[in-house]
Parts: C-alpha cells; structure tokens; sequence
C-alpha cells in the first residue's frame, strides 16, 4: 500500500496548480492532506477512484484535513473527544481490519510561542488518543506536525533554537510520541540524511537554496516498521510551501 501526505496550504490554490494531475498520478491507496482551508461546500473535491472524507474547522479559511482513499474504512472519527480540540478540524482518522490511518495537522506555537501551552496539552492528549487506538490495532500517523525534532531536521537549528517548531518543549512532546510506541519511518530508514526537509518559508529564496525543515512525518506503530518498505520526500511537487512525503507498507 502507498500513502502521500501533504500539507496544501490551501485547497482551492492547488487545485489550480496541477492538484488533480498528482493524485491521480501519484498511484497512492491513500492521499491525505492538511490546511485545506475551507468550509464544507467550499470546493469540496472528489476525483474517481477516491472517496473524500473532509474535517472542516468552525473557522472560516483555517486549517482543516481530508483524505483521499481507495479503500473503504470501517469507521471515520474527526475529534479526540476532548472538547478543546476538536473545533478546529486537525484530524481525520480511518479505520480498518488491520490498522488505523489518522491524518493530522498539529497546531502551531505561534509567533513568540503564543499558543505554546496549548500546544503542549494537544500533544499529551493527541498521544493518549493514538495510544488508545494503538491498544486495539496498529496505527499509520501522518501530516505536518508543526516540529522539527532534531537538529538534523532543519538547516539551521542553531539560529532557531526557541522558535515555533524548535522549542526544547516540542521536540520533547514528539520524543514522548516516539516513546508511547511510534516510529519515524523517514529517520528510521534513513538515519543519517541530512538535508531532506518538507517545508520552506517563503522568504529569501529558502526552497530554492534548500534552506528547510522536516516537519511533516509519517510515524507507524512499532510493529509495523518490518512491513515498510520506504519512506520517501517529494521536493520537486511544488505549489505549496510543503511537499509531499509518502510511505510505503506491504502485507497490511
């Protein structure tokens, strides 16, 4: 099975930049998406092959995420059920006979790390839910999680120690992810690659000079790991500030 993910920056801007062409000729089971930015009616996209399962924010142009699978699930959750959470459409979570896919766009800290707290508590409460779910059956987690969580994952983490996506608090949180039973299927594979980032701002000609971070993941259950069989990033699939990553699992 192949999954992509990619956080879009905005639905309705890739769509007009080529975004049906790459789903369909991506060959993904799954394709999930993060920061659709839209409301339900708001160009809501369906493509054949696929069917579309859409987690809305309550705010209007902000956040949300949505999978494309060609698979039917058993079930479709969109909250944690912890109120605090569940308004701002972050999740989108599948299950079937052998696993779960949950897609999720982890919120940011914001400029002088003004959501910082909050930040905190959506980590120990995302971790128990996909540790609950882990208990039943193994999980495929995947998105922009809004962390780089070594130095090796960003170009310059020296200038950026204490920035949104660097805090020693963040790093810790997704460490504490890792330990709870998930894997980094990239960094597993590939321990030592340098320079393999899936976002870059806008500023100063970053994607060009590959001046980036790591912060879009796909993280698997720990027993799964002897199933994947790549981990890979996408640079050149351009029209957002991120690329795609993707993931590839055999005998599910």
């Amino acid at each position: 099975m192949k999954f992509i993910s990619w956080n879009v920056n905005g639905l309705r801007a890739v769509l007009g930049k080529g975004f049906a062409d790459i789903l369909k000729e991506s060959g993904a089971d799954f394709f999930c998406i993060q920061e659709i930015k839209l409301q339900e009616g708001q160009a809501d996209f369906e493509h054949e092959g696929y069917r579309a399962f859409y987690n809305y924010a309550e705010r209007k142009g902000y956040s949300g995420t949505a999978i494309f699978s060609r698979h039917e699930p058993l079930s479709v959750t969109t909250a944690m059920g912890v109120d605090c959470h569940d308004h701002e459409g972050r999740i989108v979570a599948l299950e079937f006979d052998n696993f779960y896919l949950v897609n999720v766009y982890v919120p940011n800290s914001q400029s002088e790390l003004a959501r910082l707290d909050y930040r905190m508590t959506w980590d120990a409460d995302f971790r128990a839910f996909l540790s609950g779910l882990d208990a039943s059956k193994p999980v495929i987690v995947c998105g922009d999680f809004n962390v780089a969580h070594q130095e090796i994952d960003l170009a310059n983490p020296k200038t950026n120690r204490r920035n949104a996506g660097f805090t020693d608090e963040e790093r810790e949180g997704f460490g504490k992810l890792l330990d709870a039973g998930f894997a980094d299927t990239f960094r597993e594979l590939h321990p030592d690659e340098r320079g393999a980032y899936s976002w870059w701002s806008f500023r100063g000609r970053a994607r060009e000079k590959n001046v980036g971070w790591r912060i879009d993941y796909f993280l698997a259950s720990q027993r799964l790991m002897d199933k994947v069989s790549a981990a890979t990033i996408l640079p050149d699939v351009t029209g957002s500030d991120h690329c795609p990553v993707t993931l590839e699992i055999s005998g599910l």
